[in-house]
């Protein structure tokens, strides 16, 4: 067995058991505080309620080890079990050639994949999410969404992903910096136009009717600097009563969204801090270090890659016969999150900081104690447990935990000269 193999076979189970393992600590740090509601949150949330969030978050910590050990079976059964090699000599019988043969392949192992993780989805929202009183997806909306998104991936993606093979035919050795270049405009151009192209297919976007609501949400907007295309409402309760809020779009076409859900949950204090939180990643430009990081990222394991591809050994140490543009691609795809698994807590450490750092500018605009109001009925609301285990906070928490994000916006809050309005 090459090398390659070893260490590729033994990354992915390394990866696999870590993440059962946390899974189990969440799992158990959560179930021992089942029945004791966190002293800073006593007289917000009942003890019903934070044994719905315990139940909840066990629920789904449990339904998510399937998905773990399910997807490193597909991982290995696509890769050294032959999956991409059976599929591609497959494709190849019927005498294509490239980008169209590429085309088909990833194709394939794209529905491959998808067919394999519907059920999990289906018993996700129709399963645990209903359960627990937060699905209102229907079949149809289901089916709907499913259809919707495998046309925008055809109409998309099947462009993008020709041109892409079509540079890594043509361009040499240095295929990856062409490729990384397309990639990015394609991204800067997706994040442009999702407000106004893409997003409106899934959900409806309709201006913020609230006047007195929508007025305060102006002179915050003015006092932060932010310039907008407006302020929307989108329809989320027609799939979940889980609330959020977010912006979204670059130049001319960003946009201020809130769920419904959020406007029937939050006062209209609390909805304007929880908006100064969102406009803090905006003015902190945590928005632009992010997609620069990802870019950066892209551009390092697209060059990985491309070296790795040079080497005579590369494909059949993954278990691909022949060696091709789209099989680099996929194991691109399917290879590489098993060697980049453990950056995942240095990545949500940032996430964390950053999280805070927003918090901040929140206390300095609006209002600390407004925002940690709104987090705790967020927190209940949304069943978000309140005594996650630190290790796996460390690993998967892209947001502070509540008991530490509470406590410090309520120190903010008394500190001299902080707005608590």
């Amino acid at each position: 067995m090459h090398w390659l193999t070893i260490l590729f076979v033994c990354a992915v189970i390394a990866d696999t058991a870590v993440e059962l393992w946390l899974t189990q600590r969440q799992v158990q740090a959560v179930r021992a505080h089942r029945d004791r509601v966190p002293e800073a949150f006593a007289t917000q949330i009942s003890a019903d309620e934070h044994r719905k969030a315990a139940d909840y978050t066990i629920a789904r910590a449990r339904f998510g080890r399937i998905g773990t050990v399910l997807g490193a079976a597909v991982t290995l059964a696509l890769t050294i079990g032959g999956g991409i090699g059976a599929i591609d000599a497959l494709w190849r019988g019927t005498g294509w050639v490239q980008p169209w043969l590429g085309l088909a392949v990833i194709a394939s192992v794209s529905a491959v994949v998808a067919i394999i993780n519907l059920p999990l989805s289906v018993w996700r929202v129709f399963g645990i999410e209903a359960r627990f009183g937060f699905n209102r997806t229907t079949p149809k909306l289901f089916i709907a969404d499913l259809a919707k998104g495998l046309l925008l991936a055809a109409v998309l993606g099947g462009p993008l992903l020709l041109a892409t093979l079509a540079l890594m035919q043509h361009t040499g050795r240095w295929w990856w910096a062409w490729v990384w270049c397309a990639w990015l405009v394609v991204m800067l151009l997706m994040t442009w136009a999702w407000p106004t192209l893409i997003a409106p297919l899934f959900n409806r976007f309709s201006p913020l009717a609230d006047a007195t609501l929508k007025s305060r949400i102006e002179a915050l907007v003015e006092r932060c600097g932010f310039h907008a295309a407006g302020v929307f409402v989108v329809d989320g309760s027609r799939r979940s009563s889980h609330g959020n809020a977010y912006f979204t779009g670059i130049g001319r076409n960003k946009r201020i969204v809130f769920f419904d859900t959020l406007l029937q949950q939050l006062a209209a204090s609390e909805v304007e801090a929880v908006l100064a939180h969102e406009l803090g990643h905006f003015r902190l430009r945590h928005i632009r270090q992010r997609l620069i990081v990802s870019a950066c990222s892209t551009l390092c394991g697209l060059a990985v890659f491309g070296w790795l591809s040079t080497y005579g050994a590369f494909y059949t140490a993954f278990g691909v016969p022949t060696a091709s543009a789209h099989a680099t691609l996929l194991l691109l795809a399917l290879v590489s999150p098993a060697f980049t698994f453990f950056m995942a807590p240095i990545a949500a450490l940032w996430s964390r900081y950053h999280e805070f750092e927003a918090d901040r500018f929140a206390a300095t605009h609006a209002s600390a104690s407004e925002l940690a109001a709104a987090l705790v009925k967020l927190y209940r609301d949304n069943a978000s447990t309140l005594t996650p285990d630190r290790l796996y906070v460390a690993f998967y928490y892209s947001h502070p935990p509540a008991v530490e994000r509470i406590a410090r916006l309520r120190a903010v809050a008394q500190t001299p000269g902080v707005s608590t309005a």
